[in-house]
């Protein structure tokens, strides 16, 4: 399902914002003008990724430090051993699309 999520220019490069859609939680992310979805609970500890840091590609949690790459959704550092689901983001004139799949299924 594609959802509407929000303005572009309200996520400017080098930022990230936290979306809910059905009670789905999605971390919504900027990367030098690229944008890019993954789920917004880190796979270690249910801490939200966008409470977190964002540096470059990178997303780390702020409960462990667990780092992940926002494009692939792949850990990168321990004590994060599982990957992120990520969903594809589309930029329609000035709005941000993201496609969901349906309750139960990932995109990763």
């Amino acid at each position: 399902m594609i959802y509407s999520v929000a303005d572009a220019a309200d996520l400017p490069p080098g930022t990230m914002m936290h979306v809910e859609l059905d009670g789905r939680m999605i971390a919504l992310y900027n990367y030098d003008g690229d944008f890019y979805a993954t789920d917004d609970i880190c796979t270690h500890r249910r801490a939200r990724l966008s409470d977190g840091y964002l540096d470059g590609r990178t997303v780390q949690c702020p409960l462990h430090f667990g780092k992940f790459d926002i494009i692939t959704g792949e850990p990168q550092n321990p004590p994060c051993k599982v990957p992120v689901a990520t969903y594809p983001v589309i930029l329609d004139i000035e709005r941000l699309l993201i496609d969901v799949p349906e309750s139960g299924q990932t995109e990763n």
